[in-house]
């Protein structure tokens, strides 16, 4: 289980966790969680035009994440952009069909970027998670306090001359370059299950943001360490331990909301 191949799991995988823990939180605090969803999972279709055209999936990913990035931004209403994150979804989403029914072998490369190929990572794959990773996180704190505060009290932050929309679309285009990198070691779908689940629970346990964070972190560390270790045993799909284990800390930390 920690040999050969495998560590390359362990790594990339913790790597991911610690990612979608830092940028999950901001996501449940802003309310933008259905544009965690719709960002990777139709990224996917860049993957595949990319793949079509025989350009490497992962500028695929991260051009089709931009520009739905940049999409759900402009065309979103201030403190709500579920409609613009819906149509943007839906366009990428079709692209992301017709590329596929133009190639003949995209069966297997469509699994894999939706659910992810978390125990065959490549270790060329490490050092550009890990820088991306180490970017998205370093913008996060450069933006944290205008971020914060347009999150919290959006009318403040338009009184003290802080532009809600700008901040929105720079942590939108983070969280698009977190999860460009992120898609083809544990799949759209999973990657959005690690962002929502840990950060959603460490905000029921504490109010106190620089805490949530570390929680969301931990917890997210959690669910992908024990997913790899019953996974590995059992033979079940990863992405079923995730969302089990996700569910899991989210009920535990309504619970915990509910007592105190």
């Amino acid at each position: 289980m920690f040999s050969g191949f495998m560590m390359n799991t362990w790594v990339a995988a913790s790597i991911v966790a610690v990612i979608a823990g830092v940028v999950g939180f901001f996501a449940v605090l802003r309310g933008s969680t259905f544009a965690a969803h719709a960002i990777p999972n139709g990224a996917f279709a860049g993957a595949a035009g990319a793949s079509l055209i025989g350009v490497n999936t992962l500028a695929g990913l991260a051009v089709f994440s931009i520009a739905g990035a940049l999409g759900i931004g402009a065309f979103g209403r201030r403190a709500r952009h579920d409609v613009a994150t819906a149509l943007i979804l839906v366009l990428m989403l079709g692209i992301g069909a017709l590329f596929i029914s133009l190639g003949s072998q995209y069966a297997q490369e469509t699994y894999s970027l939706l659910f992810g190929e978390v125990f065959g990572i490549s270790p060329d794959v490490l050092l550009p998670i890990g820088v991306l990773g180490g970017l998205s996180i370093l913008a996060l704190l450069v933006i944290f306090r205008p971020l914060m505060l347009t999150s919290a009290m959006p009318e403040v932050a338009e009184a003290r001359g802080v532009r809600p929309q700008r901040v929105e679309i720079i942590f939108l285009l983070v969280m698009a370059l977190a999860t460009s990198m992120t898609v083809p070691v544990v799949g759209a779908l999973l990657m959005f299950s690690l962002m929502i689940g840990p950060a959603a629970a460490a905000r029921s346990f504490t109010a106190r943001p620089g805490l949530a964070v570390t929680l969301s972190v931990v917890f997210g560390l959690v669910t992908v360490w024990i997913g790899i270790a019953v996974s590995y045993e059992t033979n079940w799909p990863l992405g079923f331990f995730v969302g089990v284990l996700g569910a899991v800390f989210f009920l535990a930390g309504r619970a915990w909301a509910t007592l105190h």
